[in-house]
């Protein structure tokens, strides 16, 4: 079966390539709807440094998708599904790891093609099925899912002083990290400091929101959830530190380029745990799209999307590209290609 596959190959440089796809127990899927992230404007703006771009491209971009069912000699699904794509490809999982930290796991998008694909060819387990979700919603369930692992991890981990927790941050992450801990702890008080008033303003559904430089007196929390990433990731994790009770847990999700100080002396006199967390696996999908089942969970992600013109052509991705740029939270198109 050939296959168009929309790979970039430098900066803002998309090409066509050609390729014979087995069927052989995978489960084919067209892309219907697809999300831009962080990072797939990183590898398009060519912001990685220049060895991290020599590894990984060329590829095609995008790990946010869901898509309809074309073919299934597995016998899995049905013709005419509609799934969500998991892009993480699972490592070795026998030593009871997460599959997105194990050896030898890859993430697709990231040195291997993602979803901007005529058509995506996967085994049945990297495939979760979102019948009955808006899909729209559904594209971003990968964004999701980064948010319900961080969760999980984080109950899994932290003591059960669970009253207040805070977010640091304003954009989709904070956004729906807020929305994971609303449906998970419902009985908790959910603070967000971040620094746009506009981006705070939708956050209606959480118990407060502060901006970050007009923090009051006497201010603290259980947990925190540093969401904020990139430069802010400084300030965001210095604030946390600060602010946390003693022996709190703090989930680092934002991702920064260059490396950030930690005020190990705090850590340490308070007690506290840091946890790293950085994509997601099949399990964490599930969850994600139980969550998303819920019809006020898909109106408030629907309030941070973004839905841009439908894309039919090489000039129309770059035209998504470029528009994501303007968009204060998630971009999602209409794959017609």
């Amino acid at each position: 079966m050939i296959n168009n596959v929309y790979q970039l190959v430098g900066t803002k440089t998309l090409v066509v390539k050609f390729e014979d796809i087995s069927l052989a127990q995978q489960v084919v899927v067209r892309p219907d709807y697809l999300a831009i992230c962080h990072a797939d404007q990183r590898y398009y703006l060519g912001l990685r440094s220049p060895d991290v771009l020599r590894k990984k491209l060329p590829m095609a971009p995008v790990h946010e998708a869901c898509g309809t069912v074309v073919a299934d000699p597995t016998e899995t699904f049905n013709i005419g599904d509609r799934v969500v794509m998991i892009p993480n490809v699972s490592g070795d999982v026998s030593s009871g790891l997460f599959e997105n930290y194990a050896p030898g796991s890859a993430f697709l998008s990231s040195g291997q093609d993602g979803f901007m694909r005529e058509f995506v060819a996967l085994p049945p387990d990297r495939l979760v099925s979102c019948a009955g979700i808006d899909p729209i919603v559904a594209s971003i369930t990968e964004f999701i899912s980064v948010s319900m692992h961080a969760v999980t991890r984080f109950d899994a981990l932290a003591h059960n002083n669970r009253d207040r927790f805070a977010i640091i941050g304003d954009g989709s992450m904070a956004y729906v990290t807020a929305c994971v801990l609303k449906e998970v702890f419902p009985a908790a008080e959910i603070v967000v400091l971040g620094h746009n008033p506009q981006k705070l303003a939708l956050f209606t559904f959480v118990d407060q929101t502060l901006l970050s430089n007009d923090i009051p007196e006497g201010f603290s929390f259980d947990h925190g959830f540093e969401c904020a990433g990139s430069e802010g990731s400084v300030t965001a994790i210095e604030t946390l530190i600060a602010h946390i009770n003693p022996q709190g847990c703090i989930m680092l999700l934002g991702v920064s380029e260059q490396p950030v100080p930690v005020n190990t002396r705090m850590v340490l006199e308070k007690g506290l745990t840091m946890v790293g967390c950085s994509r997601s696996g099949r399990a964490d999908f599930e969850r994600a799209i139980e969550l998303m089942s819920r019809q006020k969970v898909q109106r408030r992600l629907r309030e941070i999307i973004f839905l841009d013109d439908a894309v039919y052509t090489v000039a129309d991705i770059k035209r998504v590209f470029a528009n994501d740029l303007l968009t204060p939270f998630k971009t999602v198109f209409e794959w017609r290609i």
